[in-house]
Parts: C-alpha cells; sequence; structure tokens
C-alpha cells in the first residue's frame, strides 16, 4: 500500500475495510480457561500503516481518530462473531472517543444486536493513550453503558492517565497492570509490594485485577500465587487473527503446578468439586423446546448448561425462559429455534479445584444475575456439572464454625486440629514443604515477673510478627499454644523470614521490660529460691525441617521431627558463644524420615562459627556475625 499523504491513506483504510483484528486471551487463573480476549487492531499488511501506533498517530494527525476507532470497533465485533469466540470481549475505547454518537445513539448496540453478541459479554477498555478532562461527561457515559450491560476495564494501571484517581472515580470492574510491574515480578520484591497493594485494592473496589505482559513462567507462576484474578501475555498465548479456544499445554502444566493453597482461617479445605452437581448439559444446537421439556420434567432443575462439545458455552436460567414463553405466541415462535437464543452467554465459569474463598470473591465481584444462576464447574476446560450459590454459603457458613472452634483463643490463629490437617493435606498433595516450630526462650520468669497479661502480650506480639513476616498467601501459621508457634512453609525463602522473625521479635523485646532493663539485655527478677538475679530477655528458637515428598506418611510423623529440632535450637542457642540477641535457627537438612531423637540425642552439633570461606558444605549463612544457624548435615 503505498502512501501519499495522512488524511487519504486513513481514510482508504477506512473506506475499502483495510483493519484486521487479532484477539489475545485473557485467562482466569480460578476457572483455569480464557475469561475472554482483548480485540487488537492491525493496518494493512506490509505497509507503514500495519502497526497500530503508526496507524493511530496518522489518523490523529489528519483528523480521522474518531472515525478510524469506531471502525476498529465495528471490525473487531463482527470478527469476535465471525469466530464464535467464546467469553468476553475486550474493546478499546480512548476517553475521548467514549461519548461518541455512534456508541452514544444506541448504534453499536444494534451492532451487537444484528451480531447475536449480548452487551453483558463486552468490556469497555479505557486505554491509557488521552487524559481524561471531561470527567463529568466521562461519568456520564459510564453510566449510560452501564445501564446497557456494559462493562468498564482501565487498561495499564501506571501508565498515563490511569492513576489511583481514575481507579477510584471510574470504580471498574476490571483492572489491568501495566506490564512494567508484572515483568520481572519473581524478582523484584519492590515490584511485588506494588502489585500486593495493588491487588488488596481491587479486593476492596470489588474489581478484578489483569496482570498485562506476562512473559515468563516465573512471573506468571508469581502473580498466579499472589491471588491476581486474571493473566494476559505472551506466556498465556500470542495475538491472532483466530486464536486456539483451549490453554496450551504449556499453561496446562504451568497451572498444575500451583502451590497449595491456604484455606480460610486454616479451615478444612472445600473446593468446587465439593459443590458439584452433574447436571447432563444441552447441546448446542438443542432447541427451545427441548430446553423447555427438561425444566418441565424435572421440578427441582433451576439452570441448564449449554455445552459444545464438552467445553460449556451458556446457561440458561429457568424463570428466565418460562417467563420468555409466558407472552403471547413466543413458545411457536421460538420453540424450534436454538437453545443460544436464550442463555446466558457470559456465565460464571470456575474450574473444580477453585477454593471457596476464590468462589465467593468471583461471585461479589460477578452481576448480581450469577447470585441465582451459580456457576459451571469444569475440569482442565471441560464442563463437569454444575454449583448453587445457596451450596457455597452453606459450605462457607460450616468452615467458618469449624475454624472458630479450633483456633487459638488469644491469637485467633489455628490451633492443633487445623494445623495437622493442613500438613496431611500437604503430604496427600505430595508438596515439598519446610515446618518450622517457634518457642520463646526464658518466657517464664518474663511472665512470673511481670503478670500474665505481659506475658499474653509477647505471646500475641510474636503472633502478629510471625503473620508479618510469611507469606499469607501460600504459608501456613497456626499456635500450638502458649508460646509454641507452627509455620508450614512454602515459600522458597522460607530460611530468611526465620530470621527475619527472629531479629525482629528480639528488637521488640527491648521496650518490653520498661525502667527495669539492664543494659538493653534483660532485667532483675526474683528466682524461684527468692533471690534476686539477671535474667535474660525473651528470645526464639526456631526448629526447621524440609520435608520432602514421600519423606513422611502423616502429620505425626512431621510433628516429631519438628520437634526434635526446636530441642536443638534450644540446645544451640545456650551453646552460642556471645548468646544472640533474637535467638537461634536450627535447620534439620536431613531427610525428615531419617530423623531421629536417638540419633541426634547422641550426635555433638557445632554451631557454624567458621569464616564464610571455611564454613561446611551446606550450611545455612547468616549475615550477622552476633548470629549463626545451626544445622545437621543430610
Amino acid at each position: 500500500m503505498p502512501l501519499r499523504n495522512a488524511a487519504e491513506d486513513v481514510g482508504r483504510v477506512i473506506r475499502e475495510g483495510l483493519l484486521h483484528p487479532v484477539f489475545q486471551p485473557i485467562l482466569d487463573f480460578r476457572a483455569q480457561a480464557y475469561l475472554g480476549f482483548e480485540a487488537l487492531i492491525r493496518g494493512p499488511a506490509s505497509s507503514p500503516l500495519h502497526r497500530p501506533d503508526q496507524l493511530f498517530a496518522a489518523a490523529r494527525s489528519a483528523g480521522l481518530a474518531s472515525a478510524l476507532e469506531h471502525a476498529c470497533r465495528e471490525a473487531s465485533l463482527r470478527a469476535f462473531a465471525r469466530l464464535g469466540l467464546p467469553g468476553r470481549l475486550f474493546l478499546n475505547v480512548t476517553p475521548g472517543c467514549l461519548l461518541d454518537e455512534r456508541l452514544m445513539n444506541g448504534e453499536t448496540c444494534r451492532l451487537l444486536n444484528d451480531l447475536g453478541i449480548a452487551a453483558n459479554r463486552v468490556v469497555i477498555e479505557l486505554t491509557e493513550n488521552q487524559q481524561i478532562t471531561d470527567l463529568p461527561g466521562i461519568h456520564e457515559g459510564l453510566l449510560h453503558f452501564r445501564g446497557r450491560g456494559f462493562q468498564i476495564a482501565i487498561d495499564d494501571l501506571g501508565e498515563g492517565f490511569a492513576n489511583l484517581r481514575m481507579w477510584s472515580e471510574v470504580r471498574p470492574e476490571f483492572v489491568k497492570i501495566d506490564k512494567h510491574f508484572i515483568h520481572g515480578i519473581a524478582d523484584d520484591r519492590m515490584k511485588y509490594h506494588f502489585v500486593r497493594a495493588m491487588q488488596d485494592l481491587a479486593e476492596i473496589c470489588h474489581a478484578s485485577i489483569v496482570a498485562e505482559g506476562v512473559e515468563r513462567c516465573e512471573d506468571f507462576a508469581f502473580v498466579r500465587d499472589l491471588g491476581i484474578a486474571c493473566a494476559q501475555g505472551y506466556f498465556v498465548a500470542r495475538p491472532a487473527p483466530s486464536p486456539d479456544r483451549q490453554l496450551s499445554p504449556t499453561v496446562v502444566q504451568a497451572l498444575a503446578q500451583k502451590q497449595l493453597a491456604l484455606s480460610p482461617a486454616g479451615a478444612r479445605m472445600a473446593t468446587a468439586i465439593n459443590l458439584l452437581r452433574p447436571v447432563p448439559p444441552a447441546p448446542f444446537d438443542a432447541s427451545n423446546e427441548s430446553v423447555m421439556a427438561r425444566f418441565e420434567a424435572d421440578p427441582e432443575l433451576d439452570v441448564l448448561p449449554v455445552v459444545r462439545g464438552d467445553l460449556p458455552v451458556g446457561l440458561i436460567n429457568r424463570h428466565t425462559l418460562f417467563e420468555r414463553f409466558a407472552r403471547p405466541f413466543q413458545r411457536e415462535l421460538f420453540g424450534r429455534a436454538s437453545c443460544t437464543q436464550f442463555m446466558d452467554q457470559a456465565p460464571l465459569v470456575v474450574d473444580q479445584q477453585a477454593t471457596a474463598q476464590e468462589l465467593a470473591i468471583m461471585l461479589a465481584l460477578a452481576p448480581k444475575h450469577h447470585l441465582f444462576d451459580g456457576f459451571i464447574i469444569t475440569g482442565g476446560g471441560k464442563y463437569l456439572g454444575v454449583g448453587s450459590s445457596h451450596d457455597l454459603m452453606a459450605m462457607i457458613t460450616e468452615m467458618q464454625i469449624s475454624a472458630a472452634r479450633y483456633a487459638n483463643p488469644l491469637t485467633q490463629l489455628p490451633g492443633n486440629v487445623p494445623i495437622n490437617e493442613h500438613i496431611d493435606r500437604m503430604l496427600a498433595a505430595g508438596k515439598g514443604f519446610v515446618v518450622a516450630y517457634l518457642d520463646v526462650d526464658n518466657f517464664k520468669p518474663y511472665n512470673d515477673t511481670y503478670g500474665y497479661r505481659r506475658g499474653d502480650d509477647v505471646i500475641q506480639l510474636l503472633g502478629r510478627l510471625i503473620c508479618q513476616s510469611v507469606n499469607e498467601g501460600i504459608d501456613f501459621v497456626g499456635h500450638i499454644g502458649g508460646d509454641d508457634f507452627f509455620v508450614v512453609f512454602q515459600s522458597a525463602d522460607w530460611e530468611a523470614r526465620c530470621w527475619e522473625i527472629v531479629d525482629r521479635f528480639g528488637k521488640a523485646m527491648h521496650p518490653m521490660v520498661g525502667a527495669s532493663g539492664h543494659a538493653g539485655a534483660g532485667y532483675m527478677a526474683e528466682n524461684r529460691k527468692g533471690e534476686l538475679v539477671f535474667q535474660a530477655l525473651p528470645t526464639l528458637s526456631v526448629g526447621a525441617v524440609r520435608v520432602h515428598p514421600g519423606d513422611c506418611d502423616s502429620h505425626r510423623e512431621v510433628a516429631a521431627a519438628v520437634s526434635v529440632a526446636k530441642k536443638e535450637a534450644k540446645k544451640a542457642d545456650k551453646n552460642l558463644p556471645g548468646k544472640p540477641p533474637g535467638g537461634c535457627v536450627f535447620v534439620e537438612r536431613r531427610r525428615s524420615g531419617q530423623v531421629d531423637d536417638s540419633k541426634l540425642a547422641g550426635r555433638v552439633l557445632k554451631p557454624c562459627l567458621e569464616s564464610a570461606a571455611g564454613q561446611p558444605k551446606d550450611a545455612c549463612r547468616r549475615p550477622a556475625s552476633t548470629s549463626r544457624t545451626v544445622s545437621a548435615e543430610e
């Protein structure tokens, strides 16, 4: 396509329909399927206008930006309908074109009706390349589109106009995080904190986060385990004129490697599979008359899923269908038509492994009608059955009661029963993990001297410090009782987190002895004989054990191994010269199945006091010179 001038070239592209949409899938982690597709535009091939940035730059210089954007929307909608793509369509709209007559006067809605695309399947994605100057007008436009069923997304949070103020003003259903914060997040703690804050805001605002620019497997796993709802990027799938509807084997494999999620408050884990009702679905080419007959034959049937092969494509609500057919001549007119005519084309679809907590969040963020319709449950993207909101609420209530029954009354952390259940779940899943037993040293003298109320303060302080130092999405914190705590780590940096807890606890104890403190190391108090002696400040002993798949058969074996490690930590803490200010971490590096109290009892464990150059192989190195990790080698 030879170039003449911007106005003529862009005008020709619009008039001759030379725009070519491509679609990039957006993955829903909880459904383990595509939520929908973002429409991206390309100009004529082998032309300088092929790239969208050059195409739109030329349109702006020619004063044809609005006309080009309208043509892009129409081309994208027609291609989406022609391909029969499932889920939602994310349609890019600049703020300046949001109030375009052709959007506001119903022209786009008529096109949707002609194409058979429901408005609730379209997400208007406000792009970042234009400043919003007419905020009241934008609000008016958003109300207009939301009233017709459209949803709203903000693109590239952190870039351009899409800032926190805009988020609070627009209240979008979807927020896309700019790829700058996603690429390399697995290796960048600062990016992690930024995204974590955005995720917290999203939960408060009832929005779903879409992580853009996911290109590496490590970043994919990281944002998934962080609780981000959706991902988009080359690792998930590249844009294509006719994209695959199924997840790639690489993505399926990455999803299968998901770390074991934590159950709410440590209660027994429940997933969507526990809510499954195996309702035989209707094929997509079934008639409305046959669907009506199914409902009439089964008064308990509230919804009927519609499938294409073994893939869910919609959901028919009993009351909605009955209401339509109750109108004059509707049954005669539409009885033989396809059941897809009256189905919800964007049902709530979840994977069988979605947790009850994830299901509750999805329902809270979804349109209200999903509370009545329930959700479709899939396995590997294939239809399995349906679940109801009523059953989900009953399950969550039961879980909350169970969690409250077994929670420690002082810290409200899970007690022995949920701790044991969680360990057994980890063992059954074949996951490797690390268990850590944390015990306060010198606690009894402190408790006797300052009273049980101050002693309770120390225990509650330690509980808070542990919870703040772990990754709450994948690390389990339990309170065994008294001053004993238990952590099941899935975090790769678990050892650094153990030392963080030790250090923070040691620093926090100094102000807790008040004016009676002695040079910041302890206090004077009476012993059991009534003698005034020096008492050291409470410190922390941490015993840690790696548990590899197949090492242990039950939580009892794990508990026995880590109890031995905790005892060794307390011994090592006393034997270390110049007692560390916060405490000691002992890491049992042999396979937990080989740990035996009698073997350890006769073994001399030497603290790792050598220099870094002369340190034993596999010994855990502690940066601070005053604290050392003691380890038993495999």
